[in-house]
């Protein structure tokens, strides 16, 4: 027989005061509790632990805010054996994490719960560990399968801040040139949230033809339009419960902004050709390569809607603005391509990473990854060499005009305040990078597009709106 189930009645009593003192000083939540959810004993680690506290205790299982503990308690419990004795115990708990928000901030918590043995009758055992630093910590570690390596202050600076707003819903929207990486904050923002068991949904509002991107978001019924032969769910009802990321934003047309801000501030909208009102619970994350508060201010976007959108206002930055990440991007992409089977013993020459390195990449991380596969295939005796670099990289140091950055967005975490005259000339400057681009590409519209980072309906957008 165990040596605790030998133990008198008078022995226990005796060792009770130091069995309560020890786990009264460990960081593990102890709660004992019975089969209807109320707390029979629970130690200060629990109550910090679930937010309690000696003037507002919890007293059940049931009363822990947004999380009904003790359902989901019964729920695990109902899959797991009693045990018949207390050497067993160990052998049948049930386990599981769960996001809690506790006084106002998201904790990630393990729960580890059982039945006491059969001698016990209905008493449960409840042990709840702390696992927020160790998420967050796993979240950091791992965010290089992302691509968001980095050792430069700025971005430093930007991913504390992304760890301190992704457990809100407040929107967030991300700024910064094409291929600067606004994908893989979204995710990261997403993976780091309270949404983060639930729908992750993207949609590229440039790569949408204009007649179809209210269908795409909103879905439509069957007969609503030419080609309807069915009812569709749009986006916002795949994203329900979990998160839409709007990439490109600036793209969705004008007449479509109001229906989007209405369903931003009031969760509800109607799908074409329905007039049932469905309700949706969704957090918006957005990007944009343009200043979305320039064109706001030039009526190019509603001012309201640019509001609820940058709630949380990021600027991600260019490559070019980070050198010292260049290395470690190199690096890391190079790694990426040894699953693919490329030789990734090959070294680089101090003349072709000297290149590499003054190039101002106006496609950013996107761009430098291309270089590098680019480089180890043309590589020389396992050795990358200039000559191995994509054209563009080798001809920068001797015609530097003939590649040309874009025009960097405003750091909206800061916006300047912008005259009507400053946004002439923003557009201005706009028309400019477009016609260059159509020059060097011959009037190839696809070429130019891919000269600035963008797509062909994007350009075609921009120059319909800019009257080209």
């Amino acid at each position: 027989m165990n040596f605790y189930l030998q133990m008198q009645a008078s022995d226990l009593e005796d060792i009770s005061p130091l069995l309560e003192a020890i786990i009264s000083f460990i960081d593990e939540g102890v709660i004992i509790f019975d089969d209807q959810g109320n707390i029979l004993y629970q130690n200060p680690s629990a109550q910090k632990l679930l937010g309690s506290s000696n003037s507002k205790k919890i007293t059940s299982l049931k009363d822990i805010e947004g999380f009904d503990l003790f359902t989901v308690l019964n729920k695990k419990l109902a899959k797991v054996t009693p045990p018949k004795s207390v050497e067993e115990m160990n052998e049948h708990f049930a386990r599981f994490s769960q996001d809690v928000v506790v006084n106002g901030v998201c904790r990630f918590l393990e729960f580890n719960s059982c039945h006491a043995c059969d001698q016990q009758g209905s008493i449960r055992l409840l042990i709840i560990k702390d696992k927020t630093d160790t998420a967050k910590l796993d979240t950091l570690l791992n965010r290089s399968q992302v691509d968001l390596i980095t050792k430069d202050p700025a971005m430093l600076q930007l991913i504390s801040r992304i760890e301190q707003v992704a457990p809100n819903d407040a929107s967030v929207l991300l700024q910064g040139e094409s291929g600067t990486g606004k994908t893989h904050i979204a995710r990261l923002i997403h993976r780091l949230s309270r949404r983060a068991d639930k729908p992750f949904v993207e949609v590229n509002c440039a790569a949408i033809p204009e007649s179809l991107i209210e269908s795409e978001l909103f879905g439509h019924v069957k007969g609503a339009f030419t080609g309807a032969t069915q009812n569709r769910k749009g986006r916002f009802l795949a994203a329900d419960g979990g998160t839409l990321f709007l990439d490109e934003v600036g793209e969705i047309p004008m007449y479509l902004q109001a229906k989007l801000l209405r369903v931003i501030q009031d969760q509800e909208f109607e799908a074409v050709g329905s007039d049932k009102t469905q309700k949706v619970d969704v957090r918006i994350i957005s990007s944009s390569n343009r200043p979305l508060r320039e064109l706001a201010e030039a009526g190019d976007f509603r001012a309201d809607l640019y509001y609820r959108l940058a709630v949380i206002p990021l600027h991600v930055p260019a490559v070019r603005e980070r050198r010292g990440d260049i290395p470690l991007l190199i690096d890391h992409f190079r790694n990426k391509l040894k699953n693919k089977g490329y030789n990734t013993d090959t070294i680089c020459s101090p003349e072709a990473m000297q290149l590499m390195l003054e190039y101002p990449w106006p496609g950013n991380v996107r761009e430098l990854e291309n270089a590098v596969e680019h480089a180890l295939i043309c590589a020389i005796d396992g050795k990358v060499l200039p000559e191995s670099l994509p054209q563009d990289i080798q001809r920068y140091k001797q015609n530097p005009a003939t590649v040309r950055p874009p025009t960097p967005p405003s750091p909206l975490a800061a916006p300047p305040q912008t005259t009507g005259t400053a946004t002439a000339a923003a557009l201005e400057q706009e028309r400019r990078r477009i016609e260059d681009a159509l020059k060097r590409a011959r009037g190839n519209k696809s070429l130019a597009a891919k000269y600035l980072n963008i797509d062909r309906t994007t350009l075609w957008r921009r120059m319909r709106k800019l009257g080209m």
